[in-house]
């Protein structure tokens, strides 16, 4: 779970915010089954990693960027059909640099986020962009190339 190194970010590197492979104190990774159960799962991840790093104090915003994320991914992201058991079709990613956290998050669809306008925050969904944009320092995607396919959102936060 907890590495030190970059051989991790090796397969989603052109998916990241610019990140010194040499600054890079830790990195982690889980996969998620593609049931709405795993975003529980990603916010137990993300406390226990962050609890091992030592690097907790924003945990609130960080696990809800990582539920907005996870959930976004899981309701927009998937396949029609059933994913097959041994390829999880949703990955989240935390990566620990000096002063900053990164979480992302790779599915397997090509179709770019998109966040509903600003005055549509009434709607009883499609306010996860909005939230990741109020509560992370910056975000935004980028498209796999290569070998894997889908695409990778992220979240950073200065800490």
């Amino acid at each position: 779970m907890g590495t030190n190194g970059s051989t991790m970010l090796a397969p989603l590197r052109q998916g990241l915010p610019p990140l010194d492979p040499a600054h890079v104190r830790y990195a982690a990774s889980c996969a998620l089954p593609p049931r709405y159960e795993a975003v529980r799962s990603a916010r137990a991840f993300t406390r226990r990693t962050l609890a091992e790093w030592k690097n907790d104090e924003r945990f609130d915003d960080i696990a809800l960027v990582v539920s907005e994320l996870v959930t976004n991914a899981l309701r927009h992201a998937l396949p029609a059909d059933t994913p097959r058991p041994d390829d999880p079709p949703v990955r989240l990613h935390l990566t620990a640099c000096e002063r900053r956290l990164v979480c992302a998050v790779r599915d397997p669809s090509a179709g770019t986020p998109a966040a509903r306008p600003p005055g549509d925050c009434d709607a009883e969904s499609g306010r996860g962009l909005f939230l990741v944009d109020s509560f992370s320092d910056a975000w935004g995607w980028h498209p796999l190339a290569g070998q894997l396919d889908g695409k990778v959102v992220w979240a950073l936060f200065e800490v």
